[in-house]
C-alpha cells in the first residue's frame, strides 16, 4: 500500500464530504442532522481555509485532517481505511507543524478516545455537549511536543 498526504484541493470536497458524510449515517449513536451535499460544502469552506491534508491510496482519498493552528478540527477516515495507519500518519504530520495540538471527540466515541490516548494526547476536560451542535457529552485533549533538553558542552558539564 503507498499511502501519500496532501494538501487538499478544491476537487477533493466531494471525497471528503462523502467520508464525513458516512461517519454520521453509519453511526449509530450521532445524530443524523446532515445532507451529504452540507458535508461536501463544510468540507469545501475547510478547503478554501487552507486546513485540510488528505490521505490518498492508490490516488484515492480515504482520509482528511483539518487543523486551524493548533486546533485539529476534524479527522475522519472511510470505514475500509481504518487500521492502516493512516490516521496514524495524518497526526503525526499535524503534530510535526506544531507544538501543541488540541481536539475534541465525543464522549460515544470509545475508539478516538483510545487512538488519541496512544497518540500522547491527555484529556483536559469533559463536557455535556452543550457547546457542540450535535449536543452530544465530548472530551478535550491535549498533546504537547516533548521538551528536549539542551545538550551540553563537556565545558558546560565540568563547571
Amino acid at each position: 500500500m503507498t499511502m501519500v498526504l496532501r494538501p487538499a484541493t478544491p476537487l477533493d470536497a466531494g471525497a471528503l464530504g462523502v467520508i464525513l458524510h458516512r461517519f454520521e449515517v453509519e453511526t449509530p449513536w450521532m445524530p443524523k442532522e446532515h445532507s451529504c451535499a452540507e458535508a461536501i460544502g463544510f468540507c469545501d469552506r475547510m478547503i478554501a481555509r487552507g486546513w485540510v491534508t488528505v490521505a490518498t491510496v492508490a490516488g484515492q482519498v480515504v482520509g482528511f485532517l483539518a487543523r486551524d493552528g493548533a486546533e485539529v478540527c476534524a479527522l475522519y477516515l472511510a470505514p475500509e481505511a481504518c487500521g492502516l495507519g493512516l490516521g496514524k500518519a495524518l497526526l503525526d504530520q499535524a503534530k510535526s507543524a506544531s507544538p501543541r495540538l488540541t481536539l475534541w471527540t465525543f464522549q460515544s466515541n470509545l475508539a478516538a478516545q483510545r487512538f488519541y490516548l496512544r497518540e500522547g494526547f491527555a484529556e483536559q476536560r469533559r463536557t455535556d455537549g452543550a457547546r457542540n451542535e450535535e449536543g452530544l457529552p465530548d472530551i478535550e485533549y491535549h498533546w504537547r511536543a516533548p521538551t528536549v533538553a539542551p545538550v551540553k558542552t563537556a565545558a558546560e558539564a565540568e563547571a
